[in-house]
């Protein structure tokens, strides 16, 4: 089969005016949570609105599944080192000693990990000392002891040694994910100077010049001790938004905000929307979960409002599922989501639209999960749907699995950190918006939004 054009034009039927309404109106709720707003009274009013939109039932459901989402960064993460590990089985157990899934940790998943424990303290899932003491001892052995290249680290490592696995690079989207969650703790808690200056320490350390090629103004996918620099650059519209503005953002090593100008922006139409696309639905979600994009749009043409875009690309994803029925009769209304995640054939980066051909009925839970900050609508009931009929072959530990056939019955044996974790930061979001809240407490960020031309504006937000 030939691989699709990468451009669709309307290549399915409109999302009906009724489902539109209903979306537009809850959508428009969430455009008042604008926490940056200069009024603490209007956004704690935008605040409400958002928790009034979901049910008792809603809230309950959400209630649990982050809970449990939270428990796999507190017994997957080794106490010493904060390290989280990448994967593991859905009933909490790990991989053997032996096995090559054996300790390994993902600096991305320990970011998330580190977003969790801002978040368990506020609810009080864990006494908050036993979180703040978490936070240091993965601040303390980043900052004295985790090997790093110009302040940059790598992608996987032993979870208990932080050693290099798999022959890993060093990634600058994985230590941006990780400095995310750094800098969420810096601003979840203000009041502890060893967590305020470890954190400081270790994104001041990064060099954003070092890993930007200077003939495109672009920056590189990582490097390897062995070989260089990758050569491949962010050259398109993905996940590494936060990088950018950590890039741009950073006191000590900063780089040229053209770096926000000089990857492509490729647009397409389905089912109604336009969007600017750039692979499976978590590169519309990362950045997302820890940078507050809400309010704010490009100063030039067509002036992009990246979280309106990010509602555009959901909205039109579960349109591009539902259209698949016909094929896999297993994604309905309520059942739907494909993105990077594990298959019967192993892990597949795999999304729409376009169609993949790789697509074969799986269903992922975080699609819609790592959504429901932009999507409550069509989110929550799909993921409270799926708990209900499948239940707990689908549904347990920790939250859902990571990724299930309703077509073939497949379910996987495991759940992956940064799908766990995407879901648990969108939930939170959508909930209260602390995470947003935390992460934007960082003047280097706000510093960065401007100046690539993120500007706040009243029309900013709007589908």
């Amino acid at each position: 089969m030939l691989r699709p054009r990468a451009r669709i034009i309307d290549a399915t039927p409109r999302a009906t005016r009724s489902e539109r309404r209903a979306g537009a109106r809850l959508f428009s709720l969430f455009l008042l949570i604008i926490l940056v707003a200069p009024n603490p009274a209007v956004a704690q009013r935008a605040r409400a609105v958002a928790r009034a939109s979901l049910s008792a039932e809603d809230d309950a459901f959400l209630e649990d599944l982050s809970r449990r989402a939270f428990l796999y960064f507190w017994e997957q993460a080794d106490p010493r080192t904060g390290l989280v590990l990448d994967r593991a089985h859905t009933d909490g157990t790990n991989y053997p000693a032996g096995d090559n899934h054996h300790n390994v940790a993902s600096s991305a998943a320990t970011g998330f990990g580190l977003t969790a424990l801002c978040i368990a303290a506020e609810r009080r899932w864990v006494e908050p000392q036993r979180a703040r003491e978490r936070v240091r001892a993965t601040l303390r052995f980043y900052a004295e002891r985790a090997e790093q290249f110009h302040g940059w680290f790598y992608h996987w490592a032993d979870a208990e040694t932080g050693a290099r696995r798999w022959n890993s690079e060093v990634s600058s989207i994985d230590t941006a994910l990780l400095l995310a969650g750094m800098l969420t703790a810096r601003g979840a808690f203000p009041d502890d100077a060893e967590i305020v200056r470890l954190a400081t320490k270790i994104y001041d350390r990064v060099d954003f010049s070092w890993m930007l090629d200077a003939r495109s103004h672009r920056l590189s996918h990582g490097w390897r001790p062995e070989t260089g620099f990758l050569k491949t650059t962010w050259d398109t519209y993905s996940e590494h938004l936060v990088l950018d503005l950590l890039a741009v953002g950073s006191r000590a090593h900063p780089v040229t905000p053209r770096v926000w100008r000089a990857w492509r922006r490729e647009r397409i139409t389905y089912a109604g929307y336009t969007y600017v696309t750039g692979g499976p639905l978590f590169v519309h979600q990362y950045s997302h979960a820890w940078v507050d994009f809400r309010g704010r749009r490009e100063g030039w043409y067509p002036f992009t409002d990246y979280f309106a875009n990010s509602v555009a690309a959901t909205r039109a994803h579960r349109q591009f599922c539902l259209a698949l029925s016909t094929e896999f009769p297993g994604y309905a209304e309520n059942v739907w989501g494909i993105t990077a995640s594990d298959s019967v054939r192993g892990y597949v980066a795999w999304g729409g639209p376009p169609r993949d051909p790789s697509i074969d009925g799986t269903v992922v839970p975080c699609a819609a999960g790592g959504s429901l900050m932009f999507t409550p609508d069509i989110s929550v009931p799909a993921l409270r749907e799926m708990r209900a009929r499948f239940g707990g072959r689908v549904y347990g530990r920790y939250g859902f699995t990571d990724a299930f056939n309703p077509t073939t019955g497949w379910v996987d044996p495991d759940v992956i950190g940064i799908n766990v974790g995407i879901t648990l930061l969108s939930a939170e979001n959508l909930r209260t918006a602390n995470v947003w809240r935390w992460f934007m407490r960082n003047a280097e960020i706000a510093r960065a939004l401007d100046a690539v031309g993120l500007a706040a504006g009243k029309n900013a937000g709007r589908l």
